[in-house]
Protein backbone atom coordinates (compact mmCIF):
# COMPACT_ATOMS: atom_id res chain seq x y z
CA UNK A 1 0.00 0.00 0.00
CA UNK A 2 2.57 2.21 0.64
CA UNK A 3 4.18 2.18 -2.71
CA UNK A 4 0.64 2.91 -4.19
CA UNK A 5 0.81 6.20 -2.31
CA UNK A 6 3.88 7.14 -2.79
CA UNK A 7 4.99 6.63 0.47
CA UNK A 8 8.10 4.92 2.78
CA UNK A 9 8.10 3.79 6.02
CA UNK A 10 10.61 5.24 8.01
CA UNK A 11 11.90 4.87 11.80
CA UNK A 12 10.62 8.48 14.18
CA UNK A 13 14.28 9.66 13.98
CA UNK A 14 14.77 9.57 10.49
CA UNK A 15 11.26 11.25 10.28
CA UNK A 16 12.54 13.80 12.86
CA UNK A 17 15.80 14.87 11.02
CA UNK A 18 14.17 15.43 7.44
CA UNK A 19 11.20 17.30 9.38
CA UNK A 20 10.15 20.70 7.85
CA UNK A 21 6.90 20.61 9.77
CA UNK A 22 5.81 17.77 12.13
CA UNK A 23 2.44 17.90 13.20
CA UNK A 24 1.43 16.18 16.26
CA UNK A 25 -1.80 13.65 16.06
CA UNK A 26 -1.12 10.80 18.20
CA UNK A 27 -3.38 9.39 21.11
CA UNK A 28 -1.57 9.63 24.53
CA UNK A 29 -0.74 6.26 25.50
CA UNK A 30 2.11 5.10 27.16
CA UNK A 31 4.59 5.03 24.53
CA UNK A 32 3.55 9.10 22.97
CA UNK A 33 4.23 10.72 26.40
CA UNK A 34 7.35 12.11 26.43
CA UNK A 35 7.94 11.66 22.60
CA UNK A 36 9.38 14.85 21.83
CA UNK A 37 11.68 15.84 24.57
CA UNK A 38 15.27 16.08 24.63
CA UNK A 39 16.57 14.02 22.24
CA UNK A 40 13.73 14.62 19.43
CA UNK A 41 14.54 18.13 19.71
CA UNK A 42 18.52 17.38 19.60
CA UNK A 43 17.83 15.49 15.76
CA UNK A 44 15.35 18.16 14.59
CA UNK A 45 16.66 20.92 11.98
CA UNK A 46 16.80 24.88 13.21
CA UNK A 47 14.03 25.60 11.26
CA UNK A 48 11.54 22.77 11.95
CA UNK A 49 7.81 24.20 13.05
CA UNK A 50 6.51 21.76 15.81
CA UNK A 51 2.33 22.13 15.79
CA UNK A 52 0.88 19.89 19.09
CA UNK A 53 -2.57 19.43 18.42
CA UNK A 54 -2.49 15.95 20.23
CA UNK A 55 -2.47 16.00 24.10
CA UNK A 56 0.00 17.85 26.01
CA UNK A 57 1.79 14.79 27.65
CA UNK A 58 3.41 14.09 24.62
CA UNK A 59 5.59 16.90 24.31
CA UNK A 60 7.96 17.63 26.65
CA UNK A 61 7.37 21.42 27.83
CA UNK A 62 10.52 22.23 29.65
CA UNK A 63 12.55 20.59 26.56
CA UNK A 64 10.73 22.47 23.89
CA UNK A 65 11.07 25.85 25.80
CA UNK A 66 14.27 25.62 25.97
CA UNK A 67 15.33 24.14 22.30
CA UNK A 68 12.62 27.52 21.22
CA UNK A 69 14.97 29.92 23.81
CA UNK A 70 18.33 28.59 22.44
CA UNK A 71 17.05 28.99 18.76
CA UNK A 72 17.39 25.08 18.06
CA UNK A 73 14.05 25.04 16.36
CA UNK A 74 12.62 27.41 13.99
CA UNK A 75 9.11 27.73 15.60
CA UNK A 76 5.91 25.81 17.58
CA UNK A 77 2.30 26.14 17.67
CA UNK A 78 0.24 24.43 20.51
CA UNK A 79 -3.05 24.14 21.23
CA UNK A 80 -2.96 21.80 24.06
CA UNK A 81 -0.71 21.53 27.36
CA UNK A 82 0.32 19.28 30.23
CA UNK A 83 -1.82 21.20 32.77
CA UNK A 84 -4.66 23.61 31.28
CA UNK A 85 -5.40 26.16 31.05
CA UNK A 86 -1.91 27.07 31.11
CA UNK A 87 -0.25 28.72 33.45
CA UNK A 88 1.85 32.18 33.65
CA UNK A 89 4.28 29.31 35.69
CA UNK A 90 4.34 27.15 32.42
CA UNK A 91 7.90 27.53 30.46
CA UNK A 92 6.32 28.33 27.48
CA UNK A 93 4.33 31.40 28.30
CA UNK A 94 8.33 32.85 28.49
CA UNK A 95 9.23 32.11 24.94
CA UNK A 96 6.04 33.03 23.63
CA UNK A 97 5.67 35.68 20.55
CA UNK A 98 6.85 35.72 16.73
CA UNK A 99 7.76 32.06 16.59
CA UNK A 100 5.60 30.28 19.21
CA UNK A 101 1.71 30.07 19.24
CA UNK A 102 -0.32 29.40 22.42
CA UNK A 103 -4.11 28.35 22.25
CA UNK A 104 -6.05 27.66 24.71
CA UNK A 105 -7.43 24.24 23.31
CA UNK A 106 -9.88 25.19 21.22
CA UNK A 107 -7.79 25.66 17.71
CA UNK A 108 -10.57 23.35 16.36
CA UNK A 109 -13.72 25.35 17.17
CA UNK A 110 -14.25 26.49 13.81
CA UNK A 111 -17.46 27.46 11.69
CA UNK A 112 -17.01 24.18 9.82
CA UNK A 113 -15.91 21.72 13.10
CA UNK A 114 -19.12 23.12 14.94
CA UNK A 115 -21.24 22.17 12.09
CA UNK A 116 -19.89 18.49 11.71
CA UNK A 117 -20.44 18.36 15.43
CA UNK A 118 -24.15 19.30 15.32
CA UNK A 119 -24.82 16.80 12.34
CA UNK A 120 -23.26 14.03 13.73
CA UNK A 121 -24.96 14.65 17.06
CA UNK A 122 -28.32 15.05 15.32
CA UNK A 123 -27.35 11.51 13.27
CA UNK A 124 -26.60 9.96 16.50
CA UNK A 125 -30.02 10.94 18.57
CA UNK A 126 -32.06 10.07 15.02
CA UNK A 127 -30.08 6.30 15.12
CA UNK A 128 -31.07 5.89 18.78
CA UNK A 129 -35.01 7.65 18.08
CA UNK A 130 -35.16 4.99 15.03
CA UNK A 131 -33.77 1.80 17.21
CA UNK A 132 -30.68 1.96 15.63
CA UNK A 133 -26.92 1.57 17.29
CA UNK A 134 -25.57 5.47 16.73
CA UNK A 135 -23.05 6.01 14.33
CA UNK A 136 -20.30 7.29 17.34
CA UNK A 137 -21.08 4.59 20.02
CA UNK A 138 -18.53 4.80 22.64
CA UNK A 139 -18.43 1.60 24.86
Amino acid sequence: MEQSLGVTYAPLMDLLKAADVLSLHCPLTNETVGLIGHEALAVMKPTVVIINVARGEVVDEDALALALKEGRIGGASLDVFIGEPITPGNPLMAVAGDKVVLTPHMAGATMESQMRIITMTVENLAAVIEGREPINLVT
